[in-house]
């Protein structure tokens, strides 16, 4: 069977990574969840102290790129990989608002998208591959066989990454969320280097009132249809 590359762009808080790991598995294919990439360089940031709410020293970021190494290790318990800065797991670490309040500013910078980008492709050198980020149909794999743009509705966004944050056990409000929400829809779509906007060739999906099941399901046939149209 011919293996595609399906990119998952869309905004913040769509359920992009959800849904990609649910067809990546189903597929049999690699997961990359390259907003996690993004959000590991802005946890190094943070904790570098390159990045606060005062200040942004994007050239100390810039100059210490070369001693960051993001990696994906899957962990068979959990049934995904998990993100590794320099060999230590991360992945809880990055999933806080937080991170999530620096890390639209930290992916504008062009030597951190320029260094993520090479190493996202060469992880889909092989097709059989499900990515999702803001500019994976636009830039990262502009040839992919299947293009998916998500969206929905600010609000819903907002409530979703709420549940799943106070969920956590996080000390979060909803109006916080979705200003941290409306903040990013606005940097990703107007930074100047790779902003977040659909390919031309990429099948929208507004999610605001699918269900999990009626989004994988979906989204699942459209992968299979492109599938058979490569035989």
């Amino acid at each position: 069977m011919n293996k595609i590359t399906i990119a998952i762009d869309g905004y913040s808080s769509t359920g992009k990574s959800t849904v990609a790991k649910q067809i990546a598995k189903y597929l049999g294919y690699v997961y990359v969840d390259s907003g996690a990439m993004y959000r590991a360089i802005t946890y190094f940031a943070m904790q570098k102290g390159f990045i606060n709410n005062d200040d942004f020293n994007k050239e100390a970021l810039i100059y210490n790129l070369p001693k960051v190494k993001v990696s994906f290790k899957f962990n068979e318990d959990l049934g995904f990989a998990e993100v590794y800065l320099n060999d230590v797991n991360i992945e809880n670490d990055i999933r806080t608002l937080a991170v999530s309040n620096f890390v639209s500013k930290v992916a504008a910078v062009s030597e951190v998208r320029e260094q993520l980008v090479k190493q996202q492709q060469q992880m889909g050198e092989n097709k059989g591959v499900v990515m999702d980020g803001r500019d994976i149909g636009t830039v990262v794999f502009p040839r992919a066989e299947l293009k998916l743009f998500m969206t929905a509705s600010a609000e819903k966004r907002a409530l979703r990454r709420y549940d799943e944050l106070i969920e956590r056990g996080d000390a979060v409000s909803y109006d916080d969320v979705l200003k941290n929400v409306q903040e990013r829809d606005y940097i990703d779509s107007n930074r100047k280097d790779s902003p977040l906007i659909k390919a031309k060739d990429a099948i929208e999906i507004d999610n605001s009132n699918l269900s999990l099941d009626e989004q994988f399901n979906k989204i699942l046939q459209l992968a299979k249809m492109t599938i058979e149209g490569l035989e």
